[in-house]
């Protein structure tokens, strides 16, 4: 299976490695989740700031705030006209400013919580929600095992609240030096 990942630095102060970061976390999350019979797909990522996400969440959500991530699913979009056109899952759009100070607040890097916004967003691009408590259980423990994968701790360790707001398949390489 072949899972295309494109990552837009759209605003804000993300780190250097900030899109490998997020194509990590993505592919991790969908190699765990995608199955191999589905055939080809591609997603977006976007990294953006608040004020963008801001407007996307009060356009889209009727909610006129920024949050850490949205979630624009695809997959019950019509299906490909062509037999091996790829499967369009969606974009995941991530706001610095909110995830730096939440990831400042929990006492963690923001390498890790960007993953895991991503990770998170990706469930959601999938079909995985947290509306009710059993669901939320079900893709926290996806996110915790998706997430031990790429070295990172469970978010959810330490009483954090539900959720955030919000070919073969191959990890990426580091950027070089």
């Amino acid at each position: 299976m072949q899972v295309d990942v494109a990552v837009t630095r759209e605003a804000g102060d993300w780190a250097e490695d900030a899109e490998w970061l997020a194509e990590r976390a993505a592919l991790a999350a969908l190699s765990a989740t995608w199955p191999d019979d589905e055939g080809p797909a591609e997603m977006s990522i976007v990294l953006a700031d608040d004020a963008l996400v801001r407007q996307l969440n009060r356009d889209y959500r009727g909610k006129d705030k920024p949050t850490n991530v949205l979630s624009f699913a695809l997959t019950e979009a019509e299906e490909p006209e062509a037999e091996d056109a790829p499967t369009l899952l969606g974009d995941v759009i991530l706001a610095w400013e909110t995830v730096a100070r939440e990831a400042a607040e929990q006492g963690k890097p923001v390498s890790d919580h960007l993953s895991h916004l991503v990770v998170h967003g990706v469930l959601h691009l999938l079909g995985y929600d947290h509306e009710v408590d059993e669901d939320a259980e079900e893709m926290e423990a996806l996110e915790v095992e998706v997430l031990k994968t790429l070295g990172i701790a469970d978010p959810y360790a330490h009483g954090h609240p539900h959720a955030p707001d919000a070919g073969d398949l191959t990890q990426p390489q580091p950027p070089g030096p």
